[in-house]
């Protein structure tokens, strides 16, 4: 039997929702994405939600319609698709470490790279759990920078009881792997109406509607997402709460079933944790995974390598040494884990973990 590292959770309501606008005759941008908006919005506790075609053009848009051209610092411990939005939108990436024990970014060292020229702080909420989002508004505040939050991997978490997405401008995915997918899509939140505006209007090629007239008011993308991803995404919207807390309860069964001397993820103070990915360290982290393989396990590492040991930003963004991210990446090996993840599967996993541990020590 093999365990995914994956499964997305797709029912039947999201069968019937995608035939119900293919049969509509709608099928680009339309009503169904203003539903899918507005819903997200509320989720997230702000006035504007803008769908677009992945989270990677979120934070295009996100940088792009804030006019955002000097440096903006962000983790190194991410996927490309975060530092290469950065550049895309014509800004410069300053990266940052982590914290040990999260593995979210350090907002001492956040502080430590605030200079004149830092226009933005982007933080990446690790896994499904938020970062410090109380520090680092401190910061943005004291110094005038713009957050843009990565929460690609935390749709239904939160700090201090406010949803991620909900501290600046949030970007979101809906990539399989994450709290909820459309299969490709992602989406913008802000509070600022003409922020919102503005990232509409670059979504569909810099092209204002005037009626039946249409102009160009400056170079946009065409960054849409359909009516029929959009119906889809109002179900799992609606789904979301019961999907997370599968998760969650999947997290505790590996929390309590683990070998002690691995190292667990530990969830912070005044976060809602909501388990994107089950990621924990250990040495011997590429026979471990390879091991688990073997065994029918698809464990993965997220990421490795971190991005400022890429090949391009190594040479064209040159960062000094980052120490807890390069060590977090040659240890972190990633769990499956998903909504409908079964007892069966979780116990494969338990018990291939504990087999391959006892070969490892």
């Amino acid at each position: 039997m093999i365990v995914p590292f994956c499964r997305p959770d797709i029912t039947l309501d999201e069968a019937v929702a995608a035939l119900n606008t293919l049969q509509s005759g709608w099928l680009t941008s339309g009503p169904q994405v203003e539903q899918f908006e507005q819903a997200l919005a509320e989720r997230t506790h702000c006035s504007h939600a803008v769908v677009v075609n992945s989270c990677t053009s979120a934070l295009i848009l996100a940088i792009k319609a804030q006019n955002i051209t000097g440096e903006v610092i962000l983790p190194s411990f991410t996927f490309a698709a975060t530092a290469n939005a950065v550049v895309l939108a014509g800004a410069t990436p300053i990266f940052a470490d982590i914290l040990p024990d999260t593995y979210n970014i350090d907002p001492d060292h956040i502080l430590s790279l605030i200079t004149s020229r830092t226009e933005a702080i982007l933080p990446v909420h690790f896994a499904g759990q938020c970062c410090q989002m109380e520090r680092i508004q401190e910061m943005a505040n004291e110094h005038h920078l713009a957050i843009i939050e990565d929460c690609a991997e935390a749709l239904g978490a939160s700090y201090h009881d406010h949803p991620a997405g909900s501290f600046g401008t949030g970007c979101f995915s809906f990539f399989p792997t994450k709290t909820i997918t459309t299969g490709e899509g992602g989406a913008i939140t802000t509070n600022d109406s003409a922020l919102a505006t503005r990232c509409r209007l670059l979504r569909a090629h810099g092209v204002a509607k005037d009626n039946w007239r249409r102009s160009t008011i400056e170079p946009g993308y065409n960054f849409r997402l359909s009516d029929i991803l959009a119906s889809i995404g109002l179900v799992q919207l609606s789904r979301l709460d019961t999907m997370n807390a599968a998760r969650k309860k999947a997290a505790r069964y590996y929390n309590i079933s683990l070998p002690g001397h691995l190292g667990l993820p530990i969830p912070s103070l005044h976060c809602d944790h909501v388990y994107q990915m089950y990621a924990l360290t250990l040495p011997h982290r590429d026979r471990f995974v390879d091991s688990l393989r073997s065994l029918g396990v698809e464990a993965s590492a997220h990421f490795d390598p971190p991005v400022h040991l890429h090949h391009y930003y190594q040479s064209r963004y040159p960062s000094p040494p980052l120490p807890v991210t390069e060590e977090t990446s040659r240890n972190i090996a990633t769990l499956p884990i998903f909504p409908s993840i079964t007892q069966e599967e979780l116990d494969i996993v338990v018990n291939a973990i504990h087999r391959i541990s006892k070969e490892l020590r």
